[in-house]
């Protein structure tokens, strides 16, 4: 269903899609008016830690996950305390719940456990930011990063990064459901915007690389071009495999590809029984691993921040 609202944002001519302007007009009073209320009606919690929120405008991945495995590790190294706060995108936790090596992801959500795996700090899973937050007040952090928390008002934040993909192709720019916009730049005028898939250096940015390929058997290592991924099948449950996949062409990888919901939790007999090695990302791998399969393959990837992005952390 995502791929034929993808397609009627960027592909179909824009005149069609003024029928769907009067909705979006609907949708902008709508949240301008809860975004009102939650700021200057209710009462907004603030944190005594520096309270850093990274999230993006438009519907669809854009790297917010690997940003904060990296700002977390960045921190980490420099010495800094640091905690992360994930939604647990599908998960069944209702109270704020720390993530270890016994995480379940069908009851924390896949992204909590890949963000402990790749960071080793303290990470909570939960169903309400505030909660989360104050569930990490005793301990004293010097940053608590909230992965995907910008439309949550409710929680007073010092810092915003807000993703955008670097994607010539995706230029709609208007609101649900004319466009992939959740909310106008408007509603975050002193956020710093940083730009994903980003090989440059004019603006704050970063890309991410693959390097290699780690079996989900025994942990050996490989590289991208082995002849034994010539005729691999990668199987993914992310918002937007594309990148990845014209990634792996570059290594000659000769692909077919099973695509799933982002977040899908997976069942066994969805891993077709084949003979040849199947890849997949480590966010997925961490729903896969329990079926202790011997032709599973991890795609490992790195973020390479610009001069600019490090900069701009190095302020925060």
């Amino acid at each position: 269903m995502h791929k034929v609202i993808f397609y009627i944002w960027y592909k179909i001519p824009r005149f069609f899609l003024i029928f769907l302007l009067p909705l979006s007009g609907i949708y902008f009073i709508a949240i301008i008016i809860r975004k009102y209320f939650l700021i200057s009606i209710f009462s907004r919690y603030k944190s005594q830690s520096n309270l850093i929120i990274i999230g993006n405008l438009n519907v669809g991945g854009s790297g917010k996950t690997p940003l904060t495995i990296w700002l977390a590790n960045y921190f980490k190294n420099n010495e800094k305390k640091v905690a992360i706060v994930s939604s647990g995108y599908g998960s069944k936790v209702t109270s704020p719940q720390i993530i270890n090596n016994d995480s379940n992801p069908e009851m924390v959500g896949d992204e909590s456990i890949l963000l402990h795996e790749k960071t080793q700090v303290t990470v909570i899973s939960g169903n309400n930011r505030v909660s989360s937050t104050k569930f990490l007040e005793d301990n004293k952090f010097d940053y608590i990063i909230h992965d995907d928390g910008l439309q949550h008002y409710s929680l007073h934040r010092q810092h915003e990064l807000i993703l955008i993909k670097n994607d010539t192709n995706k230029n709609n720019n208007y609101l649900l459901p004319c466009g992939p916009l959740r909310e106008p730049m408007s509603f975050h005028p002193n956020a710093q915007y940083v730009l994903s898939n980003y090989k440059g250096n004019d603006t704050p940015g970063f890309y991410s690389q693959l390097t290699k390929i780690r079996s989900g058997k025994n942990g050996i290592l490989y590289e991208l071009n082995d002849n034994k991924f010539l005729n691999a099948l990668l199987i993914t449950a992310i918002a937007d495999n594309h990148a990845l996949i014209e990634e792996l062409k570059t290594y000659n990888v000769t692909l077919k590809y099973l695509t799933f919901p982002d977040h899908y939790q997976f069942k066994e007999n969805d891993i077709p029984i084949t003979n040849e090695a199947i890849l997949v990302t480590e966010k997925d791998f961490v729903k896969i691993k329990c079926f202790n399969m011997d032709n599973i393959y991890i795609l490992e990837q790195e973020i390479l921040p610009n001069e600019k992005l490090v900069k701009l952390i190095d302020n925060i």
